[in-house]
């Protein structure tokens, strides 16, 4: 059976909702659902609304809360998100430092990852909207801290094994790194912006780390149309990712 608060993808083959097992009634815009039925159903199972619409009951998985989170601005692509999984090797065993929470989404992604992740906001609205998100994925290994993660780093007593830095003044994170990242660690930043990317690099090579290499993703969508198939012409540039280990 379904646990209480557990997330739940309904599907019906044209749209999809994300909800949680509860009392409450969901509308659907094909009628109303009582979550509570919900704890009788398994993953797998449908459910039907008072107007006899079908809905296929699914566990949510990633890409589902990185469609169906509340956001607070632009979160990181998946295509950047899975080159942070790739080049650091994130594994079960890992504890992980973020700054630059945002809406959460890339929190949620390494958290389906790690053993731990401690993410840092210093806005505090996006830090409440970023805690309700992963409290929708169901992620009991996310932590959303409101604070500046450049005064924090040094009141930090924990160690991390990856840190992830998304965030304007990560350049200044950079110096204070080695004091919370364990040898043989891995810092990885995003920059949208050359500039920005160039200042996280002249301090990367400040602190000596080893194999340091910035690279951009470019992802292009096949379009499948009556006219023909071709690539999207939307464009393909998000940021720049940097990852250097200690």
């Amino acid at each position: 059976m379904i646990a209480d608060d557990a997330p739940v993808l309904l599907k019906d083959g044209k749209c999809e909702h994300l909800v949680a097992v509860s009392d409450d009634e969901f509308n659907t815009g094909y009628g109303t659902i009582k979550l509570c039925k919900l704890r009788e159903k398994e993953f797998g199972d449908t459910i039907s609304t008072h107007l006899n619409h079908e809905y296929i009951i699914q566990r949510p998985r990633a890409p589902d809360f990185f469609k169906h989170c509340k956001r607070t601005g632009a979160p990181l692509m998946p295509k950047d998100i899975g080159i942070i999984l790739a080049y650091t090797g994130l594994g079960s065993e890992d504890s992980v430092l973020d700054a630059g929470t945002g809406s959460g989404i890339l929190a949620i992604y390494l958290g389906n990852v790690a053993k731990k992740v401690v993410t840092y906001e210093k806005n505090e609205e996006f830090a409440r909207v970023a805690r309700k998100n992963v409290e929708t994925a169901g992620m009991k290994n996310v932590k959303v801290r409101h604070g500046d993660i450049i005064s924090e780093m040094a009141n930090l007593n924990e160690r991390f094994d990856v840190i992830t830095l998304d965030m304007m003044d990560a350049d200044q994170v950079i110096l204070h790194v080695r004091d919370v990242l364990n040898s043989g660690g891995y810092l990885v930043t995003y920059s949208p912006f050359f500039e920005q990317m160039k200042k996280i690099r002249t301090a990367i090579d400040m602190e000596k780390f080893s194999s340091v290499q910035t690279i951009e993703c470019m992802e292009r969508e096949i379009k499948f149309e009556r006219r023909g198939t071709r690539p999207s012409t939307r464009v393909g540039h998000t940021g720049f990712i940097t990852i250097a280990r200690l």
